[in-house]
């Protein structure tokens, strides 16, 4: 069974030194720092132009990676206090450690802060472009000088590994990368497993991966820093960080019910829809004469999310509850969403928001010039490290790789990470970058 005082680790990634919660400045603790220090990196800026859904929008009510994050990690930091709340008069000696409920918020919002920091160009559809380049596309003649971990590492490349990276890239001048604590890292990690060997299980935390092979032992390291849990078998797997359960949580009630509506707001998805599928979470805190008086669909639209996601958010801490000594020990394979209350009326709105937004014309229009762009990209900047690698690199190759950050060029390293690190670069490019660096590659 894990262990909250263990699992609460204030250390900071790339610091040795020991830090105890009593002994925090109460102005600024530890947690607190670490949700400072991702909202200005560099990374999470980028999500500024990053697709959340309808990749390259002018509309400006649509949401951005940037305006979801900044939504999920105030909607986590609810969900962590309360659940907080409920841990520490429980386990009682948490108080006399100095932990209080605001740590379990900092924590979790800070780590939904982060949860798509990793995520590529274009939404889940640059994940897919990037992993098909190298599955069916110019990259897949690799695969025979790549070990089998490294080679489902690109194939599937996975934003959650992404971003483990990123918070976590040490090099000379930034020791520890965004140096957050174990706590935080803990809980942004979703799939807390390696790449492979990919065995298809019902457990949510199986679903994906959590780190890429290179960054294989810093993940050893936090997972064993914070007591978390290794299950048996031939996969490097672990169980997850409790706290994860409720980040999850917040990005499930946030893309669900802020996606539908987007749709809403853009025409997508008819009005009426908003009250059939919202009424049956919002029904019990509904004040009807308010709702009568909204004037425009947006206002009346906003009344009902705000009232869905408070309903949400109490649900999903109950369940947490319920199962924490479960989840302490590993006996829960669920996501929380999927044993709230309102599990039902989820899926209804995923499904409306599937075919009427995430399906429609103009989303689908967009992720094909996604997967040009990036196909394009990776193409021309791998051949030229390569290339340059190798001693063949033309004029033209030279050319490209002076647009390629010094961070990512690796001379003497393996092929593997010559690949992933023009992999991370363009992850790190915001769709409209990427859109004009195609440009500048291709002259038009």
């Amino acid at each position: 069974m894990m262990d909250w005082k263990q699992l609460l680790s204030l250390k900071k990634f790339g610091d040795t030194k020991v830090r105890e919660r009593k002994n925090e400045n109460p102005s600024r603790i530890g947690f607190e720092v670490d949700y400072d220090r991702i909202i200005f990196s560099n990374a999470f800026r980028s999500l500024q132009d990053k697709t959340q859904v309808i990749p390259l929008s002018k509309t400006d009510f649509v949401h951005t990676r940037l305006t979801h994050s900044l939504e999920v990690s105030v909607v986590g930091r609810s969900i962590g206090r309360l659940a907080g709340a409920q841990i520490i008069e429980k386990y009682t000696e948490l108080t006399d450690l100095g932990y209080t409920i605001n740590d379990f918020g900092s924590i979790v919002a800070a780590a939904c802060l982060c949860h798509d920091i990793g995520n590529p160009p274009f939404g889940h559809s640059g994940e897919k472009a990037i992993g098909d380049f190298f599955k069916h596309g110019a990259g897949e003649h690799f695969r025979l000088d790549l070990e089998p971990a490294q080679w489902q590492d690109l194939i599937d490349f996975e934003g959650n590994a992404n971003g483990y990276h990123i918070l976590t890239d040490s090099r000379p001048g930034a020791e520890g990368g965004l140096r957050i604590s174990y706590a935080t890292l803990g809980a942004f990690m979703k799939y807390p497993k390696e790449s492979l060997p990919k065995k298809p299980t019902n457990e949510i935390s199986d679903k994906k991966y959590g780190f890429f092979q290179a960054d294989k032992s810093s993940f050893l390291d936090v997972a064993d820093t914070l007591g978390l849990l290794k299950r048996e078998g031939e996969t490097l797997r672990y169980l997850r960080h409790p706290l994860t359960y409720l980040v999850e949580a917040a990005d499930d009630i946030c893309y669900t019910i802020i996606d539908f509506e987007d749709g809403i707001n853009l025409g997508w998805i008819p009005e009426e829809h908003a009250l059939e599928f919202l009424i049956k979470i919002v029904k019990n805190n509904i004040n009807s004469v308010k709702y009568a008086q909204l004037q425009t669909k947006a206002e009346r639209v906003s009344y009902l999310r705000a009232l869905a996601i408070g309903s949400l958010i109490n649900d999903v801490v109950r369940v947490f509850m319920e199962n924490e000594e479960e989840i302490l020990k590993g006996n829960f394979p669920f996501a929380l969403t999927d044993k709230c209350a309102y599990v039902a009326q989820m899926k209804d709105i995923i499904t409306i928001s599937i075919s009427n937004v995430y399906e429609s014309k103009e989303v689908i229009e967009k992720e094909v010039v996604g997967y040009k762009v990036l196909h394009t990209l990776l193409e021309k900047f791998i051949a030229a490290a390569n290339n340059k690698f190798n001693g063949t690199a033309t004029h033209y190759d030279e050319l490209i790789l002076k647009l390629l950050p010094e961070q990512y060029q690796t001379e003497n390293e393996s092929l593997y990470l010559r690949l992933l690190n023009v992999c991370r670069f363009i992850s790190l490019l915001t769709d409209g970058k990427a859109l004009e660096l195609y440009h500048s590659i291709v002259g038009r």
